[in-house]
């Protein structure tokens, strides 16, 4: 299954033998995942680096914590976290992702250099967000949101969870265009773990193929979330912290990957590298092979048509 990437990236970013892996930089002092080790900004240019090192295609760096429960920041200190970084690590060489719900931010963040704007919320947090998308050209990842981090998980109400976060990422879409974003500009996240608190997340990933096949660029971002952690729970029931989702995390990339997934967004970087390696490596022999079945078959073709 061929990846396409979208457009405004650099060429190695909208490459079609791979998926990509997006290495996560939390600016935060409440991130679920890292518990704020990274939240100087020093530290924070220092592990971006360390990701770019061990694989990473590009950085997604986030000044707000979007884990359940979490509460706002105010807009001037998430600027305050994320702009320095995100210089610094666009002067040392990096592809750039800003991860905001803002639109200020997202302006301010691609003036620093950042390529892509990754909004959670699709754009419904911040009704200015689909004019900067706009303005700027930036690629823009719209994930499927239904509500901010502390009301989320009352939200978790499907018909079909598939054919519903389908429809409206269809509609997010739609309001993009109406704005005068370019469909070479959008990715689609179906937002694992926003609003989908459990069980409803293993259907999208079942059918992620459903999600590639609408035509857009698609990133998934499963790593360390809840639905691991419950997964992976002990004899008593009690979930996995989030540093021991990351073999699990994996997993998911390798089969995302073969889904045709564009990009994974992961916290740690090095075994997605090499799970998405793998997963390339087998469509390639697999799609190999299914060229050499279609040509055999036309050779017998052609063989019958002689005969005749």
């Amino acid at each position: 299954m061929t990846v396409r990437g979208p457009a405004g990236l650099p060429a190695e970013l909208s490459r079609a033998d791979r998926c990509l892996v997006m290495g996560v930089v939390n600016v935060t002092p409440d991130s679920f995942s890292d518990g704020g080790r990274w939240f100087t900004p020093a530290a924070a240019v220092a592990h971006g680096l360390a990701l770019l090192e061990q694989g990473a295609d590009l950085l997604d760096v986030g000044g707000e914590s979007t884990r359940p429960g979490a509460r706002r920041v105010p807009v001037d200190e998430e600027r305050e976290r994320v702009l320095p970084v995100i210089r610094e690590l666009v002067r040392r060489g990096a592809t750039v992702s800003v991860d905001t719900t803002r639109a200020q931010v997202a302006r301010e963040a691609v003036e620093a250099g950042a390529l892509v704007v990754n909004d959670v919320s699709g754009g419904l947090a911040d009704d200015a967000m689909y004019e900067a998308v706009a303005a700027t050209g930036a690629v823009y990842v719209a994930m499927h949101w239904r509500g901010h981090a502390d009301v989320m998980d009352g939200m978790d109400r499907y018909d079909d969870v598939v054919d519903d976060v389908r429809r409206e990422l269809a509609q997010r879409v739609a309001a993009l265009r109406a704005a005068g974003v370019r469909d070479e500009q959008v990715v689609l996240d179906p937002g694992l773990g926003f609003a989908k608190s459990g069980a409803s997340n293993w259907p999208l990933l079942a059918r992620l193929p459903e999600l590639v096949a609408d035509g857009f660029p698609v990133l998934v971002g499963a790593s360390r979330k809840r639905f691991l952690g419950h997964l992976l729970a002990a004899p008593d029931g009690t979930p996995a912290p989030p540093l021991r989702r990351d073999h699990a995390t994996a997993a998911i990339s390798a089969l995302a990957a073969a889904a045709g997934a564009w990009c994974v967004r992961v916290h740690e970087v090095a075994a997605s590298v090499d799970a998405v390696r793998v997963a390339a490596a087998w469509q390639g022999v697999a799609s190999d092979e299914r060229h050499d079945d279609e040509r055999h078959d036309d050779e017998r073709h052609d063989e019958r048509q002689e005969d005749a």
